[in-house]
């Protein structure tokens, strides 16, 4: 029985053994720099005034929250979070049904829809900037003036409406494909008997279609939070954060302290403010994930 048990134990062991490795690379790859960014948010690190470190416990956390762009950049973060997550879940159920349905041409429609998600943010940025709501030749400025219209500026008269329309033209493909998988697998005996028991299309969708979509809306609205919470390419090539703050989010707040102001233990301090923030914000939408999937 002594050797049975061993020959468990070993081939148990076994597996771990070789798991160790990559398991030991990962947990330093995320240990070592969060310990550093723990280190460099309690001491004084400004790069323009090298060997004046000294240790300031919780003084950084402190001039970061009482930081006056502070309160702008929460606010700006949660906006464009909520309205792009909503315009995408909402747009992307849309999309999906209508393009559910087979027609002439519904795969060249599919890659169409979804090749927006592909772009880089950079080039989506860049694309925006100049094409399209460039005020004096974008494509919005023209068809302002072909309706007679003055054409609107609009990365300096609405900043984060601008940024959001950029962030959502590039997520709400990712939400579409998500949705019409899911759409695949619904089944059509129960539509076709709710049909027959005098159910119209509105009541089909509300009792048969939303249900069914219930996990991928969860899952969409998880991994939308977790990405849109570190948005910056967008916000750095066309506004900088401005005009003022009023398209600054926590992201391009803490490179402003890092890179434009030089002081690295406030940006570390803000950089793990940012992080529990998205722990919060993760653990509430795993729990909304979890019961979806119960």
């Amino acid at each position: 029985m002594s050797a049975i048990a061993e020959r468990r134990q070993a081939s148990r062991l076994l597996p771990r053994l070789l798991m160790a490795p990559a398991i030991g690379t990962l947990f330093l790859w995320m240990i070592v720099p969060l310990g550093m960014t723990i280190y460099f948010s309690l001491i004084r690190y400004n790069l323009m005034q090298p060997g004046n470190e000294e240790f300031l416990g919780l003084a950084n956390y402190e001039f970061f929250i009482t930081d006056p762009s502070f309160g702008t950049a929460v606010l700006n973060t949660l906006l464009l979070i909520g309205s792009v997550i909503v315009i995408t879940v909402v747009g992307g159920i849309a999309l999906a049904l209508l393009i559910n349905d087979p027609f002439p041409g519904r795969g060249v429609v599919r890659m169409l829809l979804i090749s927006p998600f592909f772009v880089m943010p950079t080039v989506n940025a860049l694309m925006w900037k100049h094409m399209m709501m460039n005020p004096i030749y974008g494509v919005l400025a023209q068809v302002s003036r072909f309706f007679g219209a003055t054409p609107v500026d609009w990365l300096t008269e609405h900043p984060l409406f601008s940024i959001i329309v950029m962030i959502t033209w590039q997520w709400l493909p990712f939400a579409c494909l998500i949705f019409i998988t899911s759409l695949q697998s619904l089944d059509r005996d129960q539509m076709e008997a709710a049909g027959m028991d005098g159910a119209n299309a509105l009541q089909k969708f509300w009792f048969l279609t939303l249900p069914h979509l219930g996990r991928p809306i969860a899952v969409v609205v998880m991994i939308e939070m977790i990405f849109l919470m570190s948005v910056f390419a967008e916000i750095f090539t066309t506004t900088s954060g401005g005009p003022g703050n009023e398209s600054t989010n926590l992201a391009f707040l803490i490179y402003k302290q890092a890179l434009m102001s030089f002081d690295v233990g406030v940006a570390s301090a803000g950089a793990l403010f940012a992080v529990v923030l998205a722990n919060i914000a993760a653990v509430f939408l795993i729990r909304m994930v979890g019961k979806n999937l119960d």
